[in-house]
């Protein structure tokens, strides 16, 4: 069967819970169809470079799907309908990524160096003169 990678933006007044409950919609649309989704990751809330639909930010989602064509055009006919998806996309690829996608990557890379950023502070290390101490001469 052919191989798709499918993101979908939420509204971002819709809750998470509400995003998972339509993962699960388009999951039986697509094992209905025949396939399977061979993996979903929620990217969280995100900032758009323009708005949409009156909309600043929006629900990230991706799902990796090994179904046939027919049940992917059943699935975004049903986003079409839906007024709390803003868009979606769907591309063919060669194979499915294993393991996280660049943007689960990049969110791990971002909490190492918060946690990195906190820790030198906690220690003293950051901008400015250690807490507790008076600088002279200003």
């Amino acid at each position: 069967m052919p191989l798709y990678e499918h993101v979908f933006l939420a509204r971002q007044d819709v809750t998470s819970q509400q995003v998972e409950a339509m993962v699960e919609q388009f999951k039986t649309v697509i094992e209905a169809g025949g396939g399977v989704i061979a993996k979903a990751e929620m990217w969280g809330v995100k900032s758009l470079a323009y708005r949409l639909k009156k909309n600043r930010k929006a629900h990230f989602t991706l799902l990796a799907l090994d179904t046939p064509a027919a049940a992917v055009a059943e699935m975004e006919r049903q986003m079409r309908i839906n007024e709390d998806i803003l868009r979606f996309m769907t591309i063919k690829v060669e194979e499915i990524e294993e393991g996280p996608s660049t943007m689960m990557q990049k969110r791990d890379r971002d909490d190492r160096k918060d946690r990195e950023r906190r820790r030198r502070d906690e220690e003293g290390y950051g901008y400015g003169a250690p807490q507790g101490e008076a600088v002279e001469g200003v």
